[in-house]
């Protein structure tokens, strides 16, 4: 695993074999990034990296300046491996252990990023609880975007607040946002 861009551009870093991950490649992430630098300026938006496994992505938005980065995963040495490698390079990560929908469920932080990564096989009820948590749950932040990464085989095209995709490969990213003016509708009635 190699951080792509920002302070550490180049370092490689070598996480335990048994973890039970698939870190999204080098060619998708710098696709992915360049579309982040289009949106935002990093240096100053905080970051949800949700099934975040060895921390790939949260090591490459913290490299790049970002203010704060949580990272959610289920495995024990998953959150330890980030919380080790935050702490050698003095990334602003705090990783917690969770299970990502528990922590969805509980969640009450606005973000401007939320980057979720699940397990490509997993059910297609499942990848949909994802933005449905996150809008329900009002975790993005206005003009964020939540990003989910899946495989070819899964369509969120239909889901709400569904914005585009982008396919690099076997890997796509499916982006959700607020639509104009309905976030702060959808807002109001919670209130």
């Amino acid at each position: 695993m190699r951080i792509i861009s920002g302070k550490y551009r180049g370092k490689r870093l070598m996480a335990p074999k048994k973890l039970p991950v698939r870190p999204t490649t080098d060619f998708a992430k710098e696709a992915l990034f360049n579309i982040l630098e289009n949106h935002f300026y990093l240096q100053e938006i905080t970051v949800l990296d949700l099934f975040a496994g060895t921390g790939n992505i949260s090591y490459e938005f913290a490299s790049r300046g970002c203010q704060a980065v949580t990272s959610v995963d289920a495995h024990p040495a998953c959150v330890q491996f980030i919380q080790k490698t935050a702490g050698e390079l003095d990334f602003p990560i705090r990783a917690i252990r969770s299970d990502v929908f528990r922590f969805l469920d509980k969640a009450r932080t606005r973000t401007d990023v939320v980057f979720a990564d699940p397990p490509y096989e997993m059910a297609p009820e499942e990848f949909a609880r994802i933005p449905e948590l996150v809008f329900t749950n009002d975790l993005l932040e206005k003009d964020g975007l939540l990003i989910v990464e899946h495989s070819k085989f899964t369509n969120m095209e239909h889901l709400p607040y569904f914005s585009f995709e982008k396919k690099y490969g076997n890997c796509v990213f499916s982006f959700f946002e607020w639509p104009d003016g309905k976030e702060e509708e959808d807002r109001d009635t919670k209130k």
